[in-house]
């Protein structure tokens, strides 16, 4: 979705519908992704987080689909505190080695590893 909403300029409610419409995708995991769309809509925020933890790279020059994994690792970083930081790093790399170039995965690793700690998410050790 957030591809397609980048490469149409759709807003997040249309890009929404349209993917529900046509795609067949789990159920399950339909509140987390239509959340997570609407969150990364307004993409100042997360690409300010984006932009300060790629010093070498500008936004604009990032492939697409590496630019769209840090935006939806981002946003999960910032607002899901409920995951933890090591498995939003591990799921977000998983989709740039599926989905990106061979270098897409240690690129975004560095990245959110970044933006993480910019954003003082730290995993802890469950006591016991």
């Amino acid at each position: 979705m957030l591809f397609q909403m980048e490469a149409s300029g759709v807003r997040a409610d249309a890009t929404i519908v349209l993917f529900w419409r046509s795609f067949e995708a789990a159920p399950e995991g339909r509140e987390y992704s239509d959340a997570a769309v609407r969150g990364i809509e307004t993409l100042a925020v997360v690409d300010a987080h984006i932009t300060k933890a790629s010093t070498h790279w500008r936004l604009e020059r990032m492939a697409r689909v590496d630019r769209n994994v840090l935006r939806l690792g981002t946003w999960e970083l910032a607002n899901r505190t409920d995951i933890p930081r090591a498995v939003i790093l591990d799921e977000a790399v998983e989709l740039a080695k599926a989905f990106g170039t061979e270098e897409s995965s240690a690129f975004v690793n560095g990245v959110l590893n970044r933006i993480a700690e910019d954003l003082g998410r730290h995993d802890t050790t469950p006591p016991g």
